[in-house]
């Protein structure tokens, strides 16, 4: 999904034999939230007992007595006592040293400010006011579901601090060494499609900076084979160029980027908030739009809003390992991300209240900010609105739109693809999404992007979930993850997990006619299809974990009964 993304060191500064070096100092594995106790029973075997703080002290304590795991604390010869195949792994596909691991639950929480302060989360919580709902309605749903949200982005970012390990790398032990491609290029998809979102935002905020007399021209008339006119579309692709001309120049200055926008974008987002209360005469005009709609209207919209908002992060809980791998530590991981709920309210209620306030300064509602910005007008407005949005759209985009799938392409073919070439390919498969169309409405926004692409991540995300945590049991053996060796324990059938891709293949299925209905395909479809689509994300979660969990149950039997039975011999 969308959004300004805790952004990290993805080219490594080590050399290759330096990325396990022992920490010089390991003052941060004393404190409160960690203790760690190291009981010796045998000359193989080793238990590590980790205690958490309270607030996941049930999940995280774990017993690791397989001498492949690798935890932050293993010696430099863990990871290089085997070769790993070079065909899995380069700098970018390793897990992360103790060095690398220096981000803090505050760090990682400001980094969420960054990600939720931006046109995209205003723009969504605009589309409820726009679809008929109230204000507090709006926000009832937006925390609601960034709470769910929350589960599954603490609990898939435990394997990413705790392993070091990225997304394509934690994907391979559910889908196979090689069939981590199916998930990780199904995530970079989706990613490419937010990235050309984020780029026509900035694009039209470019627009928004042209003289009157531009704007007016016949090149401001809509194309309909393009979808749009020739000189937004020129917009769209001078910010297009300039956040390439970025991407191109590396990643290591985002993270200081990231850490100081947030202020920034909070103060440009206060002023837009006192400049609403001022002009529409106080909270109590801003808030004054009740909803359009029935009881009954309601709860036909709020299964799939909900949906569509679990939708908008779902893609950055997926790949969420990619920024974890990098926090100090679980809690610092924890504490830092059980900010989005907060965060996102927040932000909500300042587009909810600005948007409603909309109808009491203009007569009508303005959702989109874009517009909202034109409306103003004045010199000054106008470089201010510019500013904000091109820093919170290029922190977004190349943080939370580019990382996930310049990896999965590095994933593809470690010798051919680098980050930069993967974030080239990316930029360029933005273009191809045409982002001016589904932004076109909020329905279309709402509806068909948001609750559509919600059904592939849904079963990947319950079969990664099963998988870690009910059939691997939280331990992973680092080196068969980096091995196309048969005896390797993620190996499967030639290197894919039959029963992950099925149960994937199942959980996609149900919701297809229902997105066949939005995208204008099918004219009807029965209403219980019309149902699943409305919970994609959810429906497809809990029926593609609970299918992969199943096979993968039946499979073990399978084996255990196959090693009693005699010898055909």
């Amino acid at each position: 999904m969308v959004s300004k993304y805790l952004m990290f060191n993805l080219h490594h500064p080590h050399p290759h034999h330096e990325i396990f070096t022992k920490p010089k100092n390991l003052h941060f594995l004393t404190t409160s939230s960690i203790q760690t106790t190291l009981t010796t029973s045998t000359t193989t075997s080793t238990k590590i007992l980790v205690s958490q703080n309270k607030f996941v002290h049930s999940f995280f304590i774990k017993k690791c007595n397989n001498k492949n795991t690798f935890s932050p604390m293993a010696s430099s010869t863990q990871f290089s006592e085997f070769h790993p195949d070079p065909s899995l792994t380069n700098d970018d596909l390793k897990p992360t040293s103790i060095d690398q691991r220096n981000f803090s639950g505050w760090e990682m929480a400001s980094l969420w400010i960054g990600l939720v302060v931006g046109v995209p989360s205003y723009y969504l919580a605009g589309s409820l006011v726009d679809l008929g709902m109230s204000w507090w309605q709006g926000i009832a749903i937006v925390v609601l579901a960034n709470l769910v949200t929350l589960v599954p982005l603490i609990l898939i970012g435990q394997p990413g601090t705790k392993f070091g390990i990225s997304f394509p790398v934690l994907a391979r032990s559910s889908f196979g060494i090689r069939g981590a491609h199916i998930p990780t290029l199904l995530r970079a998809l989706v990613g490419c499609g937010w990235y050309g979102i984020e780029t026509w935002i900035g694009g039209e905020a470019i627009f928004l900076l042209l003289p009157k007399v531009v704007k007016n021209s016949s090149l401001s008339q809509s194309i309909s084979w393009l979808g749009t006119s020739p000189l937004e579309f020129a917009c769209f692709i001078t910010f297009w160029i300039a956040q390439l001309a970025i991407v191109w120049k590396g990643i290591d200055g985002i993270r200081e980027l990231e850490k100081y926008s947030a202020p920034i974008l909070i103060s440009l987002t206060s002023c837009l908030l006192i400049w609403a209360y001022v002009k529409a005469g106080g909270f109590g005009h801003m808030l004054d739009l009740s909803s359009r709609i029935t009881n009954s209207e309601f709860w036909s919209l709020f299964f799939p809003s909900l949906t569509a908002n679990i939708g908008f992060w779902a893609t950055l809980a997926l790949n969420i390992p990619d920024f974890t791998r990098y926090a100090k530590s679980q809690h610092d991981q924890i504490v830092g991300q059980a900010g989005l709920p907060i965060f996102m309210g927040l932000f909500t209620f300042v587009g909810l209240a600005v948007t409603s306030s909309t109808k009491v300064i203009f007569g009508h509602v303005i959702s989109n900010p874009i517009t909202l910005l034109g409306e103003i007008g004045g010199f000054m407005t106008m470089v201010l609105a510019i500013f904000g949005i091109s820093l919170a759209t290029i922190t977004t985009n190349i943080a939370a739109n580019v990382v996930a799938p310049a990896n999965a392409l590095v994933n593809l073919s470690p010798s051919r693809f680098t980050f930069r070439k993967g974030a080239i390919l990316t930029a360029l498969l933005g273009i191809v999404c045409q982002p001016w169309r589904l932004l076109k409405s909020s329905e279309s926004f709402v509806y068909t992007w948001l609750v559509g692409y919600s059904a592939l991540l849904g079963p990947i995300m319950g079969i990664i979930l099963a998988d870690y945590y009910l059939i691997q049991r939280m331990n992973l053996s680092i080196k068969d993850l980096y091995t196309l060796s048969p005896n390797g324990a993620y190996y499967y059938s030639s290197g894919y997990n039959l029963a992950a891709i099925f149960a994937l293949v199942i959980g996609i299925l149900p919701v297809i006619p229902g997105f066949l209905q939005n995208v204008g395909i099918l004219d009807s479809i029965p209403k219980s299809f019309a149902i699943i689509y409305n919970n994609a994300w959810f429906f497809s979660l809990f029926l593609a974990g609970g299918l992969y969990w199943i096979f993968s149950f039946l499979k073990k039997n399978q084996k255990q009964i196959d090693t009693l039975l005699p010898n055909a011999s």
